[in-house]
Protein backbone atom coordinates (compact mmCIF):
# COMPACT_ATOMS: atom_id res chain seq x y z
CA UNK A 1 0.00 0.00 0.00
CA UNK A 2 1.62 3.33 -0.65
CA UNK A 3 1.69 6.72 1.15
CA UNK A 4 -1.21 7.75 0.18
CA UNK A 5 -3.73 5.32 0.62
CA UNK A 6 -1.71 4.24 4.31
CA UNK A 7 -2.66 8.44 4.92
CA UNK A 8 -6.34 7.99 3.29
CA UNK A 9 -6.97 4.46 5.23
CA UNK A 10 -5.27 5.89 8.32
CA UNK A 11 -7.91 9.68 7.94
CA UNK A 12 -10.61 7.02 7.56
CA UNK A 13 -9.94 4.60 10.52
CA UNK A 14 -9.85 7.73 12.83
CA UNK A 15 -13.06 9.10 10.97
CA UNK A 16 -14.94 5.92 12.23
CA UNK A 17 -13.87 6.14 15.77
CA UNK A 18 -15.21 9.51 15.28
CA UNK A 19 -18.61 8.71 13.68
CA UNK A 20 -19.27 6.54 16.74
CA UNK A 21 -19.73 9.40 19.09
CA UNK A 22 -21.28 11.65 16.24
CA UNK A 23 -24.66 12.80 17.09
CA UNK A 24 -25.30 12.66 13.11
CA UNK A 25 -25.33 8.70 13.06
CA UNK A 26 -27.75 8.35 15.92
CA UNK A 27 -31.04 9.31 16.73
CA UNK A 28 -33.84 10.45 18.06
CA UNK A 29 -37.22 7.99 18.44
CA UNK A 30 -40.48 8.73 20.60
CA UNK A 31 -42.78 5.78 21.25
CA UNK A 32 -46.58 6.30 23.06
CA UNK A 33 -47.57 3.70 25.92
CA UNK A 34 -50.34 3.38 27.87
CA UNK A 35 -49.01 5.64 31.36
CA UNK A 36 -48.84 8.92 32.69
CA UNK A 37 -45.15 8.75 33.54
CA UNK A 38 -42.35 9.88 30.83
CA UNK A 39 -38.76 8.23 30.46
CA UNK A 40 -36.35 9.46 28.13
CA UNK A 41 -33.36 7.98 27.82
CA UNK A 42 -30.33 9.84 26.05
CA UNK A 43 -27.37 7.83 24.71
CA UNK A 44 -24.01 9.52 25.80
CA UNK A 45 -21.90 8.55 22.73
CA UNK A 46 -17.98 7.47 22.80
CA UNK A 47 -17.40 6.53 26.50
CA UNK A 48 -18.31 9.45 28.89
CA UNK A 49 -15.47 10.01 31.53
CA UNK A 50 -18.02 9.30 34.70
CA UNK A 51 -14.80 9.89 36.91
CA UNK A 52 -13.92 13.86 35.64
CA UNK A 53 -17.95 13.82 35.02
CA UNK A 54 -18.30 12.49 38.58
CA UNK A 55 -15.22 13.21 40.43
CA UNK A 56 -13.92 11.38 43.67
CA UNK A 57 -12.60 14.27 44.89
CA UNK A 58 -12.38 13.10 48.43
CA UNK A 59 -9.52 10.32 47.28
CA UNK A 60 -6.50 11.91 47.58
CA UNK A 61 -5.10 9.19 44.97
CA UNK A 62 -7.55 11.18 42.09
CA UNK A 63 -4.80 14.09 41.89
CA UNK A 64 -1.94 11.50 41.25
CA UNK A 65 -3.68 9.97 38.34
CA UNK A 66 -5.44 12.94 36.50
CA UNK A 67 -3.21 16.34 37.62
CA UNK A 68 -4.02 17.89 34.48
CA UNK A 69 -8.05 17.18 34.81
CA UNK A 70 -8.56 18.05 37.68
CA UNK A 71 -7.07 21.53 37.79
CA UNK A 72 -10.18 23.18 38.03
CA UNK A 73 -12.53 22.51 41.02
CA UNK A 74 -15.92 21.01 40.50
CA UNK A 75 -18.80 21.47 43.06
CA UNK A 76 -19.14 19.44 45.63
CA UNK A 77 -21.91 17.17 45.95
CA UNK A 78 -21.54 15.17 49.30
CA UNK A 79 -17.98 15.70 50.45
CA UNK A 80 -16.51 13.46 48.64
CA UNK A 81 -17.85 13.34 45.21
CA UNK A 82 -17.79 16.66 43.07
CA UNK A 83 -19.87 17.82 40.03
CA UNK A 84 -17.32 18.66 36.81
CA UNK A 85 -17.32 22.65 37.28
CA UNK A 86 -18.77 22.67 33.48
CA UNK A 87 -21.59 21.45 34.97
CA UNK A 88 -22.34 24.02 37.83
CA UNK A 89 -25.73 25.07 35.70
CA UNK A 90 -27.14 21.66 36.61
CA UNK A 91 -26.83 22.20 40.88
CA UNK A 92 -30.00 23.55 41.24
CA UNK A 93 -31.60 20.11 40.47
CA UNK A 94 -29.50 18.63 42.59
CA UNK A 95 -30.10 20.86 45.16
CA UNK A 96 -33.92 20.04 44.55
CA UNK A 97 -33.79 16.31 44.49
CA UNK A 98 -34.08 16.32 40.72
CA UNK A 99 -30.70 15.10 39.57
CA UNK A 100 -28.96 12.04 40.73
CA UNK A 101 -26.12 10.17 39.38
CA UNK A 102 -24.82 6.06 39.89
CA UNK A 103 -21.04 5.56 39.50
CA UNK A 104 -19.34 2.22 38.56
CA UNK A 105 -21.68 0.58 36.51
CA UNK A 106 -20.85 -1.21 33.05
CA UNK A 107 -22.80 -3.29 30.57
CA UNK A 108 -21.23 -6.90 30.64
CA UNK A 109 -19.35 -5.86 27.68
CA UNK A 110 -15.50 -6.25 28.94
CA UNK A 111 -11.45 -5.87 27.90
CA UNK A 112 -12.14 -5.16 23.76
CA UNK A 113 -13.32 -1.25 23.88
CA UNK A 114 -14.81 -0.95 20.84
CA UNK A 115 -17.63 2.10 20.44
CA UNK A 116 -19.62 0.23 18.04
CA UNK A 117 -19.69 -3.40 19.86
CA UNK A 118 -20.15 -1.45 23.09
CA UNK A 119 -23.02 1.28 21.95
CA UNK A 120 -24.24 -2.21 20.45
CA UNK A 121 -24.55 -4.00 24.08
CA UNK A 122 -25.70 -0.67 25.44
CA UNK A 123 -28.52 -0.20 23.84
CA UNK A 124 -29.97 -4.23 22.82
CA UNK A 125 -29.78 -4.90 26.52
CA UNK A 126 -27.66 -7.68 25.54
CA UNK A 127 -25.42 -9.50 27.80
CA UNK A 128 -23.37 -10.62 24.81
CA UNK A 129 -21.96 -9.72 21.34
CA UNK A 130 -23.29 -11.60 18.70
CA UNK A 131 -25.61 -12.19 15.69
CA UNK A 132 -28.57 -11.39 17.77
CA UNK A 133 -27.36 -8.52 19.23
CA UNK A 134 -28.24 -6.26 17.06
CA UNK A 135 -31.59 -7.55 16.20
CA UNK A 136 -33.75 -5.52 18.56
CA UNK A 137 -33.09 -2.61 21.35
CA UNK A 138 -34.22 -3.50 24.81
CA UNK A 139 -37.13 -0.39 24.74
CA UNK A 140 -38.96 -1.97 21.84
CA UNK A 141 -38.76 -5.29 23.54
CA UNK A 142 -40.87 -3.24 27.05
CA UNK A 143 -42.30 -1.73 24.58
CA UNK A 144 -43.87 -5.46 23.72
CA UNK A 145 -44.91 -6.13 27.11
CA UNK A 146 -48.00 -3.61 26.95
CA UNK A 147 -51.21 -4.58 25.78
CA UNK A 148 -51.43 -1.68 23.80
CA UNK A 149 -49.31 0.31 22.34
CA UNK A 150 -50.28 3.01 20.05
CA UNK A 151 -47.57 4.33 17.69
CA UNK A 152 -46.58 8.03 18.18
CA UNK A 153 -43.68 8.81 16.13
CA UNK A 154 -39.82 7.68 16.26
CA UNK A 155 -37.52 10.26 15.40
CA UNK A 156 -34.34 9.39 13.63
CA UNK A 157 -31.27 11.87 13.03
CA UNK A 158 -29.37 9.89 10.73
CA UNK A 159 -30.02 6.38 8.33
CA UNK A 160 -31.67 4.28 10.78
CA UNK A 161 -33.23 4.22 14.09
CA UNK A 162 -31.55 3.84 17.37
CA UNK A 163 -30.68 0.00 17.94
CA UNK A 164 -32.41 1.17 21.26
CA UNK A 165 -35.77 1.11 19.69
CA UNK A 166 -35.71 -1.38 16.87
CA UNK A 167 -38.07 -4.32 16.86
CA UNK A 168 -40.86 -5.72 16.81
CA UNK A 169 -42.80 -2.46 17.62
CA UNK A 170 -43.43 0.45 15.37
CA UNK A 171 -41.61 3.52 14.64
CA UNK A 172 -41.31 6.15 12.71
CA UNK A 173 -38.76 8.63 11.86
CA UNK A 174 -37.45 12.43 11.67
CA UNK A 175 -34.28 14.07 10.26
CA UNK A 176 -32.92 17.41 11.31
CA UNK A 177 -31.86 19.79 8.78
CA UNK A 178 -28.29 19.10 8.79
CA UNK A 179 -26.72 16.87 6.14
CA UNK A 180 -23.89 16.37 4.16
CA UNK A 181 -23.13 15.03 0.51
CA UNK A 182 -20.26 13.53 -1.24
CA UNK A 183 -20.74 14.50 -5.04
CA UNK A 184 -20.14 12.31 -7.63
CA UNK A 185 -16.68 13.11 -8.97
CA UNK A 186 -15.60 12.69 -5.25
CA UNK A 187 -17.38 8.93 -4.88
CA UNK A 188 -15.55 7.94 -8.24
CA UNK A 189 -12.40 9.15 -7.59
CA UNK A 190 -12.46 7.60 -3.74
CA UNK A 191 -13.67 4.76 -6.07
CA UNK A 192 -10.52 4.73 -8.56
CA UNK A 193 -7.93 5.35 -5.51
CA UNK A 194 -9.01 1.91 -3.39
CA UNK A 195 -10.09 -0.35 -6.46
CA UNK A 196 -7.22 -3.12 -5.98
CA UNK A 197 -6.89 -2.95 -2.56
CA UNK A 198 -9.04 -4.56 -0.34
CA UNK A 199 -8.08 -3.26 3.03
CA UNK A 200 -8.54 0.27 1.70
CA UNK A 201 -11.63 -0.56 -0.32
CA UNK A 202 -13.63 -1.79 2.91
CA UNK A 203 -12.19 1.61 4.79
CA UNK A 204 -13.22 4.00 1.81
CA UNK A 205 -16.46 2.48 1.30
CA UNK A 206 -17.11 2.87 4.52
CA UNK A 207 -16.31 6.20 3.87
CA UNK A 208 -18.48 6.84 1.00
CA UNK A 209 -21.32 5.04 2.20
CA UNK A 210 -21.86 6.97 5.38
CA UNK A 211 -21.10 10.36 3.24
CA UNK A 212 -24.28 8.98 0.99
CA UNK A 213 -26.16 8.38 4.03
CA UNK A 214 -26.27 11.76 5.31
CA UNK A 215 -27.29 13.61 2.86
CA UNK A 216 -27.07 16.59 0.39
CA UNK A 217 -24.86 19.25 -0.38
CA UNK A 218 -21.76 18.76 -2.76
CA UNK A 219 -18.42 18.74 -0.87
CA UNK A 220 -15.52 19.69 -3.51
CA UNK A 221 -14.76 20.03 -7.21
CA UNK A 222 -13.55 17.37 -9.02
CA UNK A 223 -9.75 17.64 -9.51
CA UNK A 224 -8.99 18.19 -5.54
CA UNK A 225 -6.89 15.27 -4.51
CA UNK A 226 -8.19 12.20 -2.06
CA UNK A 227 -6.39 13.84 1.08
CA UNK A 228 -8.35 16.90 0.86
CA UNK A 229 -11.57 15.51 0.10
CA UNK A 230 -11.50 13.45 3.41
CA UNK A 231 -10.64 16.59 4.98
CA UNK A 232 -13.17 18.19 3.90
CA UNK A 233 -16.01 15.33 4.33
CA UNK A 234 -15.05 15.30 8.16
CA UNK A 235 -14.81 19.29 8.26
CA UNK A 236 -18.87 18.82 6.78
CA UNK A 237 -20.03 16.51 9.06
CA UNK A 238 -18.92 18.32 11.75
CA UNK A 239 -20.13 21.54 10.73
CA UNK A 240 -23.52 19.55 10.41
CA UNK A 241 -22.97 17.79 13.90
CA UNK A 242 -23.07 21.33 15.41
CA UNK A 243 -26.03 22.48 13.34
CA UNK A 244 -28.04 19.75 15.57
CA UNK A 245 -28.04 21.16 18.76
CA UNK A 246 -28.91 19.49 22.20
CA UNK A 247 -31.41 22.07 22.54
CA UNK A 248 -33.21 21.70 19.43
CA UNK A 249 -33.77 17.59 20.33
CA UNK A 250 -34.84 18.30 23.64
CA UNK A 251 -37.27 20.88 22.85
CA UNK A 252 -38.72 18.62 20.05
CA UNK A 253 -38.61 15.94 22.56
CA UNK A 254 -40.80 17.49 25.70
CA UNK A 255 -43.02 18.66 23.41
CA UNK A 256 -43.95 15.74 21.78
CA UNK A 257 -43.78 14.13 25.59
CA UNK A 258 -46.55 17.02 26.72
CA UNK A 259 -49.02 15.17 24.46
CA UNK A 260 -49.36 11.59 24.03
CA UNK A 261 -45.71 10.79 23.71
CA UNK A 262 -44.34 8.80 26.57
CA UNK A 263 -41.08 7.48 26.05
CA UNK A 264 -38.44 9.31 24.44
CA UNK A 265 -34.47 8.34 23.44
CA UNK A 266 -32.14 10.09 22.02
CA UNK A 267 -28.20 10.71 21.97
CA UNK A 268 -25.22 13.15 21.95
CA UNK A 269 -22.27 12.60 20.96
CA UNK A 270 -18.49 13.77 21.67
CA UNK A 271 -17.23 11.99 24.58
CA UNK A 272 -14.51 10.28 23.04
CA UNK A 273 -11.50 12.33 24.89
CA UNK A 274 -8.53 10.71 23.85
CA UNK A 275 -6.33 13.96 23.14
CA UNK A 276 -7.37 17.23 25.59
CA UNK A 277 -10.04 16.33 27.08
CA UNK A 278 -10.72 19.80 28.99
CA UNK A 279 -11.81 21.18 25.27
CA UNK A 280 -13.91 17.90 24.62
CA UNK A 281 -15.36 17.45 27.91
CA UNK A 282 -16.42 21.53 27.95
CA UNK A 283 -18.53 20.46 24.76
CA UNK A 284 -20.48 17.73 25.51
CA UNK A 285 -21.26 18.49 28.91
CA UNK A 286 -22.37 21.67 27.63
CA UNK A 287 -24.58 19.94 25.13
CA UNK A 288 -25.92 17.42 28.17
CA UNK A 289 -26.43 20.50 30.48
CA UNK A 290 -28.57 22.06 27.71
CA UNK A 291 -30.39 19.01 27.42
CA UNK A 292 -31.67 18.98 30.78
CA UNK A 293 -31.76 22.35 31.39
CA UNK A 294 -34.42 22.61 28.44
CA UNK A 295 -36.20 19.09 29.17
CA UNK A 296 -36.81 21.24 32.91
CA UNK A 297 -38.07 24.04 31.32
CA UNK A 298 -39.97 22.51 28.15
CA UNK A 299 -41.87 20.34 29.95
CA UNK A 300 -43.29 21.94 32.83
CA UNK A 301 -45.61 19.99 34.98
CA UNK A 302 -44.74 17.30 33.30
CA UNK A 303 -41.13 17.11 34.66
CA UNK A 304 -42.73 15.62 37.69
CA UNK A 305 -43.71 12.53 36.11
CA UNK A 306 -40.64 12.31 33.97
CA UNK A 307 -37.02 9.95 34.67
CA UNK A 308 -33.78 10.85 32.32
CA UNK A 309 -31.55 8.31 32.01
CA UNK A 310 -28.11 8.93 30.50
CA UNK A 311 -25.88 6.61 29.57
CA UNK A 312 -22.83 5.38 27.55
CA UNK A 313 -21.05 2.73 26.46
CA UNK A 314 -17.63 2.51 28.63
CA UNK A 315 -15.93 4.49 30.74
CA UNK A 316 -12.42 5.58 30.54
CA UNK A 317 -8.85 4.92 32.11
CA UNK A 318 -8.68 6.07 35.44
CA UNK A 319 -5.21 7.62 34.55
CA UNK A 320 -4.90 10.17 32.23
CA UNK A 321 -2.66 9.67 29.25
CA UNK A 322 0.28 11.47 27.74
CA UNK A 323 -1.94 13.76 25.83
CA UNK A 324 -3.92 15.07 28.49
CA UNK A 325 -7.14 12.69 27.49
CA UNK A 326 -8.48 9.28 29.06
CA UNK A 327 -8.72 6.03 26.85
CA UNK A 328 -10.94 3.49 26.05
CA UNK A 329 -11.97 1.99 29.91
CA UNK A 330 -14.74 -0.32 31.68
CA UNK A 331 -16.97 1.14 34.88
CA UNK A 332 -18.61 4.78 33.96
CA UNK A 333 -21.50 6.67 35.49
CA UNK A 334 -24.93 7.36 34.90
CA UNK A 335 -26.94 10.62 35.27
CA UNK A 336 -30.39 10.91 36.09
CA UNK A 337 -32.54 13.32 36.29
CA UNK A 338 -36.21 14.53 36.43
CA UNK A 339 -38.79 15.13 38.94
CA UNK A 340 -39.64 11.54 39.33
CA UNK A 341 -36.12 10.74 40.37
CA UNK A 342 -35.37 10.38 44.11
CA UNK A 343 -32.08 12.85 43.33
CA UNK A 344 -29.55 14.76 45.36
CA UNK A 345 -27.40 11.23 45.84
CA UNK A 346 -24.70 8.99 44.16
CA UNK A 347 -26.61 5.84 43.75
CA UNK A 348 -24.23 2.68 43.64
CA UNK A 349 -21.22 0.67 44.97
CA UNK A 350 -17.99 2.57 45.02
CA UNK A 351 -14.83 0.33 44.71
CA UNK A 352 -12.27 2.94 45.27
CA UNK A 353 -9.38 3.90 43.08
CA UNK A 354 -6.32 2.26 44.82
CA UNK A 355 -4.42 0.33 42.28
CA UNK A 356 -5.21 -3.17 43.86
CA UNK A 357 -9.26 -1.48 43.04
CA UNK A 358 -8.78 -1.49 39.49
CA UNK A 359 -9.83 -2.98 36.47
CA UNK A 360 -7.16 -4.77 34.67
CA UNK A 361 -5.01 -2.19 36.38
CA UNK A 362 -6.40 0.78 34.73
CA UNK A 363 -10.05 1.34 34.92
CA UNK A 364 -12.70 1.71 37.07
CA UNK A 365 -14.41 -1.50 38.66
CA UNK A 366 -17.64 -1.99 37.62
CA UNK A 367 -20.02 -2.76 40.52
CA UNK A 368 -23.18 -2.93 39.14
CA UNK A 369 -24.92 -3.42 35.89
CA UNK A 370 -26.63 -0.31 34.07
CA UNK A 371 -29.26 -2.49 33.19
CA UNK A 372 -30.44 -2.95 36.58
CA UNK A 373 -31.04 0.81 37.12
CA UNK A 374 -32.84 1.28 33.50
CA UNK A 375 -34.78 -1.85 34.17
CA UNK A 376 -35.84 -0.66 37.96
CA UNK A 377 -36.75 2.65 36.43
CA UNK A 378 -39.03 0.90 34.53
CA UNK A 379 -40.58 -1.30 37.31
CA UNK A 380 -41.53 1.37 38.90
CA UNK A 381 -42.80 3.33 36.33
CA UNK A 382 -44.66 0.71 34.51
CA UNK A 383 -45.14 -2.51 37.12
CA UNK A 384 -43.36 -4.65 34.98
CA UNK A 385 -42.63 -8.23 36.11
CA UNK A 386 -39.08 -8.38 37.47
CA UNK A 387 -39.47 -11.84 35.06
CA UNK A 388 -40.13 -9.98 32.11
CA UNK A 389 -37.58 -7.37 32.71
CA UNK A 390 -34.46 -10.31 33.28
CA UNK A 391 -35.92 -12.59 30.81
CA UNK A 392 -36.86 -10.81 28.05
CA UNK A 393 -36.16 -6.96 28.06
CA UNK A 394 -32.57 -7.30 29.97
CA UNK A 395 -31.29 -11.12 29.13
CA UNK A 396 -29.09 -12.52 31.53
CA UNK A 397 -29.57 -9.84 34.25
CA UNK A 398 -30.41 -9.86 37.72
CA UNK A 399 -31.57 -6.94 39.24
CA UNK A 400 -30.85 -7.40 42.42
CA UNK A 401 -32.50 -5.54 45.15
CA UNK A 402 -34.76 -2.24 44.71
CA UNK A 403 -32.02 1.29 44.74
CA UNK A 404 -34.89 3.10 45.06
CA UNK A 405 -34.68 5.45 42.39
CA UNK A 406 -38.22 6.39 42.24
CA UNK A 407 -40.00 8.87 44.47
Amino acid sequence: MDHSKRAFLSKTLAFACSAAASPLITPMTLASVPSDKRLVVIILRGGMDGLDLLRPSGDPLLAGYRPALIARAGSDLDGYFSLHPDLAGLMPMWQAGELGFVHAVSTPYRNKRSHFDGQDMLESGSDHIGADTRESGWINRMLGLFPDVRKELAFSVGRENLLLMRGDQPVSSWSPSGRMDISPQARLLLEAIYAKDPLFADAGQAAITLAGELGAQSMMAPDENDENMMQTMVQNLVKSGRAQKAEGLARFAAGRLREDTRIAAFSLGGWDTHLKQFNTMRKALGQLQSALVTLKAELGAVWQDTAVVCMTEFGRTVRENGSEGTDHGTGGAMVLAGGAIRGGRVYGDWPGIAEPDLFAGRDLLPTNDVRRYAAWIMRGFYGLETADLERRVFPGLDMGGDPRLLL
